[in-house]
């Protein structure tokens, strides 16, 4: 899939966009109470602890919601994508915005499985899922 548009990484985000190196999703993590922490902030918004740190995941979710895209927004750009919100196995709420991949659009469903693949693009790792057969 076509990526013109990058995140900046930045000493908050560095180890999300860049976790994928290691084939991890790595999120910040309250070290008082456990909650993770998505996107970063530098203190827990449940027991408003600074003690943070970085934390990797599982890599494994279910789609919460989706949509299947047929708007070409950008020359090149292949359609149909999946743009999908993936719940992940470690927190209730605890979602990420991304695009399933490797699977056909027609066969995406609301409660699918699906696992962490990374695509690297220059210095960002961009977290995609795809359907989890061991797990559906």
């Amino acid at each position: 899939m076509l990526r013109n548009h990058l995140p900046v990484i930045d000493k908050d985000n560095f180890e999300f966009w860049t976790g994928g190196a290691s084939g991890r999703i790595i999120i910040t993590q309250c070290q008082n109470c456990s909650l993770y922490i998505h996107p970063h902030s530098d203190i827990c918004r449940r027991c408003y602890s600074r003690d943070l740190a970085p934390a990797a995941l599982s890599g494994r979710g279910v789609i919460s919601t989706y949509t299947i895209n047929h708007q070409v927004w950008e020359p090149g750009l292949e359609t149909p994508y999946t743009v999908a919100i993936v719940t992940l196995e470690e927190q209730d709420g605890l979602n990420l915005t991304t695009n399933i991949v490797n699977c056909d659009p027609a066969d995406v469903r609301i409660g699918m499985p699906v696992t962490v693949v990374f695509e690297q693009v220059e210095d960002v790792w961009l977290p995609l899922f795809e359907p989890s057969p061991a797990r559906a």
